[in-house]
């Protein structure tokens, strides 16, 4: 494995939502209605592009519209966190990839991940396939570091409630999602992150999610240059109002926004 802290890496989010998204059916709320394009946020999803080849941290129900917004032409691979509807559920729409270019589409996750996805999918691992249907080659993320075309990328156990997810660190940025909790001997592999990317639900405490306290206690620790909070619900507030209460290293992402690294 090489390392890539002297290449180029362009971080997109392609949501910064929660798993409704914002604004969320049926509400009326003030961030609901915003006319602030900041406020508007899909399912939370991360594309890499690493010296030109792309990568996706979860593939949600907005994933289409996302590659779309984006215009992704090509898609290296896709990581995921765990197996919420949030994070699986675009992962139909690789068939054009597939088409393009003329290969399955590796997905790396754990093995608890991978049944679930078998099972929601099962159409695509079935004896008999019907025509046009995705293709996907899983691939085992067990804990130990792995690569991509030579591109390190290291797993990070957390979880979400009780539930084991991964974070991922590639190179100087750390993305973490739907997690409350990280052990500190997982925290210890995001030293040195320049750019750390952490779910904050809202300023509530919440059962499975860090809430703003929570996430810039682990801000504190791990010290990046520069910290991006995403995964945030409509009960948070909006975006104009949260930015100017946040430590000045510390600032709410929105869809859209890009960081090169």
């Amino acid at each position: 494995m090489t390392s890539i802290k002297n290449n180029k890496i362009t971080a997109t989010f392609l949501g910064t939502g929660t798993s409704q998204g914002v604004p969320v059916v049926a509400c009326d709320c003030e961030v609901c209605r915003s006319d602030d394009s900041r406020d508007k946020r899909l399912r939370s999803s991360l594309l890499l592009n690493i010296n030109g080849q792309n990568l996706v941290i979860d593939a949600g129900p907005d994933f289409r519209q996302q590659m779309l917004r984006e215009k992704v032409e090509t898609l290296r691979a896709i990581l995921l966190t765990h197996e919420h509807v949030d994070h699986i559920f675009g992962l139909d729409d690789i068939r054009s990839y597939n088409w393009i270019q003329r290969h399955p589409m590796e997905i790396y996750t754990e093995e608890r991940v991978q049944e679930a996805i078998r099972r929601i999918f099962s159409y695509v691992f079935a004896e008999y396939k019907y025509p046009g249907i995705p293709k996907m080659q899983l691939k085992d993320v067990n804990g130990s570091p792995f690569a991509i075309d030579g591109v390190e990328i290291i797993p990070i156990r957390c979880f979400h409630h009780k539930l084991p997810v991964y974070g991922y660190r590639i190179g100087d940025l750390t993305y973490i999602t739907d997690a409350n909790s990280i052990p500190e001997d997982e925290l210890a592999k995001m030293a040195g992150t320049k750019i750390l990317i952490i779910n904050t639900l809202r300023k509530e405490k919440h059962i499975s999610h860090f809430n703003l306290e929570e996430a810039l206690a682990v801000i504190e620790k791990v010290r990046p240059e520069k910290a991006f909070l995403t995964h945030i619900s409509h009960g948070f507030g909006k975006h104009r109002e949260l930015q100017s209460e946040l430590p000045e290293n510390v600032f709410m992402a929105y869809d859209g926004l890009k960081l090169e690294l």
